[in-house]
């Protein structure tokens, strides 16, 4: 039971590392009444930028405090570069003891077990062995040999985590290990939405390492507007401009193989390992953007699409609703299809 995980992660926190973007995330046109409030800096590995505005006053700085806040604490929950972060101290205990991780961690592991189950086992948060295996988390590729590779598959599987109740893992190898940076970056982005909510802001757009979620509009009633990056490593260039709804939250998730890969005697290795066989994808789907509420489940969806190729995915993505565009890269030439669900969904446009 094993699987990729399109490991979205970053030198630092394991969350948002900007190979996965997909999104270079720039608002398009804009109007100045009311004025759009910006923030933004190094977070988690990568960046992030934050435009808000209110129609009512609202205190800039506590808005500012909150959001650094917020950091802290996911980093201090989530990051897998820091041996005192809840889910290290989870990896470090090498029992089959229930343990406390907390009810964030727990939902998290609750979404990836539904997109584990829809994806045939392509997805898979135990996969953290087999990255490091690689040397992903370094700067220097290192190839493993093929019974190593059988050998860390030994290691690998979400049926053997175990949800004890809302706050509670068990492992049911006490050598398994998580690694929730293909689900983190999502999650990031819906805390800090929360963030804005609570301190009265409706209309902002938050982003995180290219992932981002939209909520209203800008002023003027004009639509938040983004721009999806053209799939290829040596361009930085438009692809295709997504026109946000404006009356309902939305999330963009995008995974790529195009931003974080290791070139070794004229073969490229994607960072996207599928656990089922402990190798990186071979195939040439280069992006799949999902696009729904719910940046977790997006984040995680995104993922398993892109680990299981353009045939596959496209039939987890009909069968589980999923709105998801996919892009091939075929030859010189991109090619580009949308699931049912996308093709269908008419609050915002693609083009």
């Amino acid at each position: 039971m094993t699987n990729p995980n399109t490991i979205k992660t970053t030198p630092r926190l394991t969350l948002g590392n900007g190979f996965i973007s997909g999104l270079f995330l720039i608002m398009l046109a804009g109007c100045s009444e009311p004025t759009i409030q910006k923030l933004e800096g190094p977070a988690q590995g990568t960046t992030y930028h934050i435009s808000y505005w209110s129609e009512s006053p609202v205190d800039t700085k506590d808005i500012k405090a909150g959001v650094e806040y917020e950091f802290v604490v996911i980093d201090k929950l989530l990051s897998n570069y820091r041996p005192d972060s809840t889910i290290e101290t989870f990896n470090s205990i090498e029992n089959t003891e229930s343990q406390e991780v907390g009810g964030e961690i727990v939902s998290l592991v609750k979404i990836a077990e539904v997109v584990h189950q829809a994806s045939q086992g392509c997805y898979d948060l135990t996969i953290k062995p087999l990255f490091d295996l690689w040397g992903f988390r370094g700067d220097a590729l290192t190839i493993p040999t093929d019974s190593t590779i059988v050998t860390t598959l030994k290691q690998i599987g979400m049926e053997k985590l175990e949800v004890v109740d809302d706050t509670h893992l068990r492992k049911k190898q006490a050598d398994l290990k998580v690694d929730l940076s293909s689900i983190a970056q999502g999650y990031s982005v819906e805390r800090i939405s929360k963030v804005l909510a609570q301190k009265g802001v409706s209309n902002y757009l938050v982003e995180i390492g290219g992932e981002l979620k939209t909520n209203g509009y800008k002023p003027g009633l004009q639509p938040w507007r983004i721009a999806v990056e053209r799939p290829l490593p040596e361009e930085r260039t438009m692809h295709k401009v997504v026109t946000m709804p404006k009356d309902s939250p939305i999330a963009v998730m995008t995974s790529g193989t195009y931003r974080h890969y290791f070139d070794d005697h004229g073969q490229r290795y994607s960072h996207i390992l599928d656990a089922r066989n402990g190798r990186p994808v071979t195939h040439n789907l280069v992006s799949v953007t999902v696009l729904i509420s719910d940046p977790s489940v997006a984040d995680a969806w995104s993922t398993a699409l892109l680990c299981l190729g353009q045939k596959d995915g496209m039939k987890a993505a009909n069968e589980a609703k999923i709105p998801a565009l996919f892009i091939e890269l075929q030859g010189s030439e991109l090619t580009e299809s949308r699931s049912d669900a996308l093709s269908t969904l008419n609050t915002l446009t693609i083009h």
